[in-house]
């Protein structure tokens, strides 16, 4: 008897250790299209990855999962939520809109997924970062103007921490994208994870404050 009472105990030590770690560990989905799927990429090169392994100099109980897929759409993205939320985040990074934008979609319908994106983390109580998105100055800018627009405006309507553009500094720039001129190569991902990591570190400051 005295021997199973020691192994009972030691077998609800462990349960209890295995708890508090996954209470402590920070989960970070990252839902979005190609440029975060990692197109053209090996994984350990794409942003959730490189993102990852950044955070994890001050943060090393971060988890970020990649719920990017090539092509996707907002509509896209916000069909596929209840399944990135299966991954329990604490905080969501939203990259989404590019493709609605090189298929010219209408930009009032892009931003009501958006905000019914937005509507239901609130709901779910998950922390979201909202990241922005251009579309191509070849649409005209009667469409470009209302396509830039929308991102901020949520941003300010929903409340939510807001990253203005999630390829700055790397759209445009041969050095930091792929053959397609369109997709980064790794040192583009670098050049995103740099520009982000301040306010993702910051979020994460304010969910796990007790974290370094």
């Amino acid at each position: 008897m005295k021997s199973s009472g020691i192994i009972f105990c030691l077998l609800l030590l462990l349960f209890c250790s295995a708890n508090t770690l996954f209470a402590t560990e920070i989960r970070i989905v990252v839902l979005g299209d190609s440029l975060t799927a990692g197109y053209g990429l090996s994984q350990p090169a794409a942003f959730p990855a490189r993102l990852e392994e950044a955070l994890k100099k001050k943060h090393p109980k971060v988890k970020v999962f990649n719920s990017g897929v090539s092509g996707d759409t907002s509509m896209g993205g916000l069909a596929r939520l209840d399944w990135a939320l299966a991954n329990q985040p604490n905080l969501m990074i939203i990259e989404l809109g590019a493709n609605d934008a090189l298929r010219g979609l209408n930009p009032q319908q892009t931003e009501q997924n958006l905000s019914s994106l937005l509507h239901r983390l609130r709901d779910k109580g998950v922390q979201a970062l909202l990241t922005g998105m251009k579309a191509p100055r070849n649409l005209g800018e009667e469409y470009y103007s209302k396509f830039d627009r929308i991102y901020p405006k949520l941003a300010i309507q929903h409340q939510v921490p807001f990253y203005p553009f999630f390829l700055d500094g790397v759209a445009g720039v041969p050095g930091l994208n792929q053959p397609d001129g369109i997709h980064p190569n790794p040192a583009g991902v670098d050049k995103i994870v740099s520009g982000i990591l301040p306010l993702v570190e910051e979020l994460l400051q304010r969910i796990h404050p007790d974290q370094n």
